[in-house]
């Protein structure tokens, strides 16, 4: 059973699940790791590629952050297959 690195859930294939790099592509990160697509969503909001390739490019890093703890905390009580269908990048 694969898990996401994130929340520790685990990975359904599907629309629930796509990849991440730890270190951003503009900052010539290679690294793909699969994860829940809200927990990405979240390290993305919550982190400019700056800050993700200079200090969060480690998951132990990335929970460091209180932001990120809490949502972890609240995402892992969810189903393993759900994601929020609202893409907060679409707002106008």
């Amino acid at each position: 059973m694969e898990t996401c690195p994130l929340c520790g859930r685990e990975l359904i294939d599907g629309p629930s699940v796509n990849e991440h790099h730890l270190v951003p592509r503009s900052h010539r990160g290679r690294d793909k790791v699969r994860m829940h697509r809200v927990c990405h969503n979240k390290i993305h909001s919550v982190f400019s590629e700056k800050e993700l390739a200079r200090y969060y490019h480690t998951w132990e890093r990335l929970l460091e952050n209180e932001e990120i703890l809490r949502f972890v905390a609240w995402v892992r009580k969810k189903d393993p297959a759900w994601y929020d269908r609202h893409d907060p990048r679409r707002r106008r």
